[in-house]
């Protein structure tokens, strides 16, 4: 038996090498190739996700992704939704360059931004850094932002087979609080806790001297952001939006929606749209009004045909509605 178990780990070990050597994927393969631009005059890379939610149309690839090639090795930004993304990510990365993955860092805690670790975790050395509360997100445990393993099951469900029973959460090797900078080569990376305001574990990542900032989902150009969570702070999320504003990128790559040079009108895009819900439940919620009644008398014509909208919006309208209610209570003590 022992000797049938040693033979089965080497003929699986020959088959990813295999896998690799002939560039094939060593996960269910994509049907939907996984393309990247450069950021304009710079060496660093990015792939935009379909603007949709995850289903079987995208294969699971909604949010974006990027990679920066320093003179001395490469930094991949985020991973993408499943292992077959970043076992895609991965050879576009070895198309440009074949300089050492030193880091891969997670912009947050949420599936369709990790799934994707595993192949990085699997192919190559490299070390995944996040913000500290992203520990908090465990297979066998349940957190307020993203309860781990409902979130997985549903996932290999909806998106099987890119994610199947093989499927698992790669936990951060490296965590931080506020701030970590990192220096390798020619390049400056700042990486900066922006949370909680989508997530508990939102950061961004700065690149200098180029001035490139890749946002996570703090910034959504163009689509209807997830907020229906219980870890979501708006507040937090339009105070992250003015920190990220002093920044002043000449470039920004958002969690989802279109890279631009237009980093405030980017910015804006978010920020208008959170003080928007925020407005109109904020009058149901002084008016006492029922939050169906709310919702149904919300001119939505803005958004209604944004990316995301009808998975998205009824629920962060909701959340936002409990937050500015919770609000108000603690207002009217005395």
């Amino acid at each position: 038996m022992k000797r049938l178990a040693a033979a089965a780990l080497v003929f699986a070990a020959a088959a990813v090498a295999a896998a690799q050597a002939q560039n094939t994927s060593p996960y269910a393969p994509i049907t939907i190739p996984l393309t990247i631009d450069q950021v304009p005059g710079k060496p660093i890379w990015y792939s935009t996700g379909n603007p949709g939610v995850p289903g079987k149309d995208n294969e699971g690839n909604t949010s974006n992704a990027g990679f920066v090639v320093t003179s001395d090795c490469v930094v991949v930004f985020d991973a993408l939704g499943t292992p077959s993304h970043g076992w895609a990510l991965l050879q576009q990365i070895r198309k440009v360059t074949d300089r050492k993955i030193r880091y891969v860092v997670a912009s947050h805690y949420h599936a369709d931004h990790i799934y994707g670790l595993q192949a990085f975790k699997d192919h190559t050395d490299a070390i995944v850094v996040a913000q500290e509360r992203a520990a908090e997100y465990k297979e066998n445990e349940e957190t307020a932002d993203e309860k781990a393993n409902a979130r997985l099951d549903q996932r290999r469900g909806v998106l099987f087979p890119w994610v199947d029973k093989n499927t698992r959460v790669v936990p951060p090797d490296i965590t931080f609080r506020d701030r970590m900078m990192i220096a390798l080569g020619d390049k400056r990376l700042t990486l900066l806790y922006a949370g909680p305001a989508h997530s508990s574990s939102d950061m961004m990542m700065l690149v200098e001297p180029d001035g490139v900032l890749f946002a996570g989902d703090i910034v959504q150009n163009s689509r209807i952001p997830h907020m229906n969570s219980d870890d979501v702070s708006t507040m937090q999320w339009l105070a992250a939006l003015g920190e990220v504003e002093k920044l002043d990128p000449k470039f920004i790559i958002p969690g989802h929606g279109k890279a631009s040079t237009q980093a405030r009108e980017a910015i804006a895009f978010t920020r208008d749209y959170i003080q928007y819900v925020r407005s109109a439940m904020g009058t149901a919620v002084r008016d006492w009004t029922d939050f169906d009644a709310a919702y149904e008398k919300t001119d939505w014509s803005k958004y209604r045909d944004m990316p995301a909208f009808a998975a998205n919006n009824r629920g962060n309208a909701y959340r936002i509605y409990l937050e500015l209610e919770q609000s108000q209570f603690k207002a009217d003590k005395p």
